[in-house]
């Protein structure tokens, strides 16, 4: 099936529900984090939730005196329940970058009372923090280095998820991936499955530790990415570190290195908005390749070497997460000999997203 053909059929399915199946649905469009399919209690049965998140930003660059109109995101997604133990997701963005693009597409068994999961599809891979957040998750209106070209995986694959203790909650998460993606399974076979595994913990509810690792080989050559992170969030503070190493095999590039660290401050108010935050953030990215070779079978840098500091306010609609106004400045910091990418530089963003 086209992915054309997909998009239309998720489309007809949004249409042709009655609304009375998820009406009485408890938290039916309700915000759901993503890497969580929300299920209804051990005691019900089939439900549906349906969600979308759209952003429409616009951004100036002084260095070029130019700006743009963008729609970054426009996702639909179903979610729900088929029994008490089965659990599925299909989520869509029709305006990735100006692609249509399938995210998730997963089903989910929920075992040893939900302790233990398993889930089999296409999906966000376990890795790092800032990368498995989605749009609406974000802090802020363009995503860190990190999140974006060095640990940015989506595959085809397996996870089995363990959450255990009371005092410290753990999580552990363990799959392996094909490497095609959703489009290139047909006729994709492999020998040399990709894997990753992650164990978050969290302390005190306000404490969250972080470590994950991944083997992936985007072409002719394997690479290795280790990520630690944590991050505290209490009081209306929430501040977050995380650095990510990035090795490939043989030598074929030199390794790399990101970072990504942040402080928002959440300040309640009281007429228009429910609250206002300020935010800072230095992220950093040592030169990258995307692990492409090029004509010459040699692996090139596809991002270079830059550094950013960003300072921005969010204003809240509503609840967190769900309407919010977003006002970026982004400073780059480059070497003198490089071109930065036209995308890349200094810029203004204003972004207005919405999730239901």
């Amino acid at each position: 099936m086209s992915l054309r053909r997909l998009v239309a059929v998720i489309l007809l399915i949004f249409c042709l529900l009655p609304s009375s199946l998820w009406a009485g649905v408890p938290g039916a469009g309700a915000d759901v984090p993503a890497d969580t399919l929300s299920g209804q209690g051990p005691d019900r049965g089939f439900s549906v939730q349906v969600h979308g998140t759209v952003r429409g930003k616009f951004e100036y660059q002084p260095d070029i005196n130019k700006g743009r109109f963008e729609v970054r995101n426009a996702r639909f997604s179903l979610s729900g329940n088929l029994l008490p133990v089965v659990a599925y997701k299909a989520e869509i963005d029709l305006s990735d970058e100006g692609s249509i693009k399938m995210l998730d597409a997963y089903v989910r068994l929920a075992m040893l009372r939900r302790r233990l999961n398993f889930t089999i599809g296409q999906m966000r891979v376990p890795f790092t923090i800032d990368a498995h957040r989605s749009p609406h998750e974000q802090y802020f209106a363009n995503r860190s280095f990190i999140a974006k070209q060095v640990g940015n995986v989506r595959d085809v694959g397996a996870t089995l998820g363990w959450t255990f203790g009371r005092a410290v909650p753990v999580t552990l998460e363990a799959g392996v991936f094909n490497g095609s993606g959703l489009t290139g399974q047909k006729d994709f076979w492999t020998d040399r499955f990709n894997y990753s595994a992650k164990v978050r913990a969290r302390f005190a509810g306000r404490v969250l530790l972080s470590a994950s690792v991944q083997k992936i080989r985007p072409g002719t050559v394997d690479i290795m990415m280790y990520d630690a992170g944590a991050y505290y969030d209490c009081g209306g503070w929430h501040v977050e570190g995380e650095y990510l190493r990035k090795e490939y095999a043989g030598g074929a590039f030199p390794g790399v290195d990101a970072v990504d660290a942040f402080v928002c401050r959440d300040i309640p108010l009281r007429r228009l908005f429910r609250k206002v935050s300020l935010l800072a953030r230095y992220d950093y990215m040592s030169d990258h390749s995307d692990g492409l070779p090029d004509a010459d079978g040699v692996l090139a840098v596809s991002d270079p070497k830059r550094h950013r500091l960003t300072g921005g306010l969010t204003f809240s609609l509503g609840l967190p997460f769900t309407a919010d106004i977003r006002l970026n400045y982004e400073a780059y910091f480059y070497d003198r000999a490089v071109q930065p990418p036209l995308s890349e530089q200094d810029k203004v963003v204003v972004e207005l997203m919405c999730r239901f």
